[in-house]
């Protein structure tokens, strides 16, 4: 029995020790750094290691392999060269598209992108990619998650998971249009699944079918984002009864994983509001429509897509990921390339326009670029077949150097030659101007610290403005 006394006491360092619990559950993330578990919401923003030059991503991802020796990097002696024997085998293959000089710069660029060739000031060209697989699917998930051979966390999820995002409304990761069967691209794997990206566009569930309409959106949805069968105030007091469940099996110690689910839920539930309000692009003026693209073929799609891209990354969204295909030309190089750049050139060009004239170039990391490049030589008289030993992407805003080429292939473009720059490489440096350094980003899992470039990876300070 306790005497009043007792009872007082007790109870007042209990409130104590309440507040206490509480306080060190807020500022956990402050206190373990970035990447660490934040137990009442995963999500929060967290400080990077070290001041960092862009706060959020735009990745345009070129499936298929775009061939470099048509788009961004020039070869002369590929035109002289032309029919010749090459260096792997093959009739050499000139370029059907003129290279020209283009900006202040002078970077080298074909008439394939003439508007995006009107950045070219602000473009950073890394010459010399190269990668470890020679086929699409390796190549494609090695591009995003550092490895082909196991499922590991995507890049998108190792940015979200290092740094948190800035509208608890929104998903932190999103994935526009991604091609059917590429979920490891923008997939959490071990990480806690809140960390994953979110599907926007693509194949419609039966829900999905029923979902308020997005005006303008140009077809894009999120699948399940509304619940046809019940009110907001039925589906809250059925997602309280869930997560009522979910805590109760919470695991003593480590509950990431119930604690990532949980927060996904709630996430998914203030989605309902945000995402439609956001996507809806009925509020745009008609300038800015026609700027992008986005009012007429062929480049209506991807031009909505890049302005809905600018309005995530508006609205805090940490990663944005944009897939357009199909590149994969063996054969109709000259036909299929003049089309796919036709629909992109003009949308991308208008996005990086648009984030400068918002002042938000400068901390939004812009990057284009396929899982490898094609040969110089010809491949069904009209083609190009695969090349992951030597290829080109490009970066822009974001605290990278503009107006600048890193790296070089050989004369003709077979492979890298020059400051060779692999795919471990380039994440490391994406992490590294979003103030994570490569090789403190780790999770625990199945015994072992992974991180995304596993034991690999260099920055490559010198394209780092």
């Amino acid at each position: 029995m306790f005497t009043r006394r007792d009872l007082l006491k007790h109870t007042s360092a209990g409130f104590g020790y309440l507040a206490l619990a509480g306080m060190s559950s807020l500022s956990r993330s402050s206190a373990f750094g970035a990447g660490a578990e934040v137990a009442t919401n995963p999500l929060a923003p967290k400080p990077p290691h070290f001041p960092a030059r862009a706060k959020r991503v735009i990745f345009l991802c070129m499936q298929g392999g775009p061939s470099h020796v048509d788009t961004f990097d020039y070869k002369p002696a590929l035109a002289s060269d032309d029919g010749k024997r090459g260096k792997y085998g093959g009739a050499l293959l000139k370029s059907p598209w003129q290279f020209r000089q283009r900006g202040e710069s002078g970077l080298w660029i074909s008439d394939l992108f003439p508007e995006v060739a009107k950045h070219a000031d602000d473009l950073c060209l890394i010459r010399s990619m190269h990668c470890d697989q020679p086929v699409h699917p390796g190549a494609m998930t090695q591009m995003h998650t550092g490895t082909a051979q196991f499922v590991r966390p995507s890049l998108g999820a190792w940015t979200l998971y290092g740094l948190g995002t800035e509208n608890e409304s929104l998903p932190g990761f999103v994935s526009l249009s991604p091609p059917a069967g590429s979920s490891r691209n923008y997939s959490s794997a071990f990480l806690p699944a809140i960390y994953g990206g979110t599907k926007v566009g693509g194949a419609a569930s039966r829900f999905a079918q029923a979902a308020r309409f997005i005006s303008g959106g140009g077809g894009q949805s999120v699948p399940d984002i509304s619940n046809p069968k019940r009110t907001p105030q039925q589906q809250r007091r059925q997602l309280d009864f869930i997560q009522s469940l979910n805590r109760s099996q919470m695991p003593a110690g480590d509950g990431a994983n119930v604690e990532g689910v949980i927060q996904s839920y709630e996430l998914a539930f203030r989605m309902q509001d945000a995402m439609p309000e956001l996507m809806d692009l009925s509020g745009e003026d008609q300038r800015t429509l026609a700027m992008y693209g986005a009012d007429s073929e062929p480049t209506q799609t991807f031009g909505r897509q890049c302005l809905l891209a600018r309005r995530f990354a508006e609205a805090g969204v940490r990663f944005i990921e944009i897939t357009h295909g199909n590149w994969d030309q063996h054969t109709r190089l000259t036909e299929d390339h003049a089309a796919r750049a036709e629909a992109c050139d003009q949308p991308i060009a208008a996005l990086l326009a648009d984030l400068k004239q918002r002042d938000m170039l400068k901390d939004t990391l812009v990057m284009w670029g396929g899982e490898f490049g094609r040969t110089p030589s010809a491949q069904n008289g009209n083609g190009r077949n695969h090349n992951n030993k030597g290829y080109t992407l490009w970066m822009a805003g974001g605290g990278t150097k503009g107006g600048v080429s890193y790296g070089a292939t050989d004369e003709h473009g077979f492979e890298a030659v020059e400051n060779p720059c692999h795919v471990h490489d380039w994440h490391a440096t994406v992490l590294h101007l979003l103030g994570l350094d490569h090789t403190r980003l780790t999770y625990r899992y199945a015994g072992r610290d992974f991180r995304l470039t596993d034991v690999y990876g260099n920055v490559v300070s010198d394209i780092v403005g």
